[in-house]
């Protein structure tokens, strides 16, 4: 029987300290993180990733009862943060330029991190053969991305700032905009991560193409 078959027959935890299975939850996470990034999916093992996160082979059976639940977690859990962190939107704010202008650059400058660009690697290797993980990963990280800047920019036609018809799409579009073709460009190893001065650049253009079609002035046209 394959690792991913694999499931043990554990039971739950007994402690009730929730803040110590908190922990110990974190501390197999790290450990998972450190071997898949290191291996691969393909490659990780639950006794490898035990051994790194230091605990035992039973006791990471314990939280996750195989290899795919253990990656489907890190996965889940990694992207819906980093989409909290980065697109926590004032929407209040009426300078709808600025707001746009700070979440591209720090969109850009997580995107072209090494070890984003092999986690995107790993969940496309894996997704063909468990496309589970890779519905995980999207709704987890760019869906929850895009629901939140809609939700932004939502406010901001209500405010008379923007012309858009449909703003989910237009979420989907500016982030598109801004990862133009350095997405591709690393995920391919065909370059290095983006200069300030490249993320700049194309941050403008981003944002100039945005406005052209969605400024206030988009309605009088």
């Amino acid at each position: 029987m394959s690792e991913m078959q694999e499931t043990q027959p554990q039971t739950a935890p007994a402690s009730t300290d929730g803040g110590l299975e908190s922990t110990k939850r974190r501390q197999i996470l790290e450990g998972a993180r450190e071997v898949f990034l290191a291996r691969g999916f393909d490659g990780a093992s639950m006794g490898e990733i035990a051994k790194t996160a230091g605990v035992s082979k039973g006791t990471l059976y314990v939280y996750f009862d195989s290899k795919e639940a253990l990656f489907e977690a890190l996965t889940a859990e990694e992207k819906r943060g980093l989409a909290e962190v980065l697109f926590r939107l004032d929407a209040d704010d009426p300078d709808v330029r600025g707001v746009l202008t700070r979440l591209g650059h720090s969109y850009l400058e997580h995107m072209g991190r090494p070890e984003h660009i092999s986690s995107v690697r790993m969940v496309i290797g894996a997704a063909e053969k468990f496309p589970r993980i890779g519905q995980i990963f999207y709704e987890a990280g760019p869906c929850r991305g895009i629901e939140r800047l809609g939700a932004y920019l939502t406010r901001q036609v209500e405010a008379g700032r923007l012309t858009i018809p449909d703003t989910a799409v237009a979420a989907q579009q500016f982030l598109d905009l801004c990862k133009s073709g350095i997405m591709h460009r690393l995920l391919f190893a065909a370059g290095a991560p983006p200069t300030e001065e490249e993320i700049r650049k194309t941050v403008e253009s981003a944002i100039y193409v945005f406005f052209s079609a969605y400024g206030p002035q988009a309605g009088s046209r």
